[in-house]
């Protein structure tokens, strides 16, 4: 392994050894490459820079105790990517090219993968956009896909035990129903900086509504709401929310554990009842809420200054399984 203070890395940038690189061109994607070059020589009518055909992933690779290495749910990852791929009319990568990509990533910077006790891991960030030159409206014929590996540390500083707290924005749309908000795609999350960026700049995150009748909670900036209601794991049902690989984990979890799901609309107003509520994705895992602030009408939602037992149990059950501590009934780990 690499000799870096795994400890202190952030949610962040930090360059490896190389990058994989696949193009489509005529009809049909090339054979992947790794290389070391970090920049891509792009037309200046490319049309991710005209029409903003760009989607992506976020996947993790854990080192477990055992020393093997497990790239979680890539599968599923791939098959999102084929979503939002068809969404914005780019062309939709073959599974097969996508998990062959992720495990030449791995392998060739196997030595940046971080060690079990650091917390740290293996982000690969899988990256798909329009090469082709074109100012007539309308999708390209020639794409990139490219997977950047890159190792982290937690998306908030203090990681699971840090609680985080939200303040309800409406006069910013996050997606519009029916439209990109389902993909993950780059334009979801430019539309979402507007009411991001503030909140942060005062330590807190933005809790959007859904754009219709701004009753509904949509996400928690760039993570999918979660919580925890007389002991029933509720999460919202809406066409606008991406479906996170994370939230599809912990609720096949919960049911594991005997702990009833809901997938459903969450009126706002609701959250007066829940006991424990939280962000979860890729990235955050789950980011337990203190508290949501509706400034407009003056109500705060407390949830309490420390996690929850709900969400410590479901934290802690997904942890062992990406770690290899706990067996991986459901086939999630893909070992190398």
């Amino acid at each position: 392994m690499k000799n870096i203070n795994w400890e202190e890395l952030v949610f962040s940038y930090t360059e490896t050894d190389t990058v994989i690189r696949c193009h489509y061109a005529d009809g049909k994607w090339g054979e992947p490459y790794a290389t070391t070059d970090k920049t891509i020589q792009l037309h200046v009518a490319a049309t991710v820079l005209q029409y903003g055909q760009a989607a992506f992933e976020g996947l993790k690779v854990f080192r477990g105790e055992d020393d093997q290495i497990r790239i979680f749910r890539m599968r599923a990852n791939a098959e999102r990517m084929q979503r939002s791929a068809g969404a914005t009319y780019m062309a939709v990568p073959p599974v097969e090219l996508f998990e062959q990509m992720c495990l030449m990533a791995v392998r060739e910077n196997i030595d940046w993968v971080p060690p079990t006790i650091t917390g740290a891991t293996l982000y690969l960030r899988p990256v798909l956009f329009g090469t082709e030159p074109k100012l007539g409206v309308g999708p390209g014929h020639e794409y990139e896909l490219v997977i950047i590996p890159s190792p982290i540390g937690p998306y908030y500083r203090g990681g699971f035990g840090k609680m985080t707290t939200f303040i309800v924005t409406r006069d910013v749309d996050r997606a519009a129903p029916r439209g990109l908000g389902p993909y993950k795609v780059g334009a979801n999350y430019a539309a979402s900086f507007r009411a991001t960026e503030p909140a942060h700049a005062h330590g807190m995150d933005a809790l959007f509504l859904d754009a219709k009748t701004k009753t509904y909670i949509d996400e928690c900036g760039a993570a999918n709401f979660i919580g925890i209601k007389d002991g029933v794991f509720v999460t919202p049902r809406s066409d606008s929310i991406l479906p996170s690989v994370t939230n599809d984990s912990l609720r096949t979890l919960a049911e594991d554990l005997g702990i009833p799901v809901e997938v459903r609309p969450i009126a706002l107003t609701e959250l007066s009842e829940f006991q424990e509520a939280g962000a979860c994705g890729t990235a955050a895992v789950i980011s337990p809420i203190d508290k949501i602030i509706d400034a407009d009408t003056g109500v705060i939602y407390n949830f309490g200054y420390a996690p929850g037992p709900v969400f410590t149990e479901l934290y802690h059950a997904l942890q062992d399984i990406q770690y290899g501590r706990r067996e991986d009934v459901h086939g999630w780990n893909t070992i190398l």
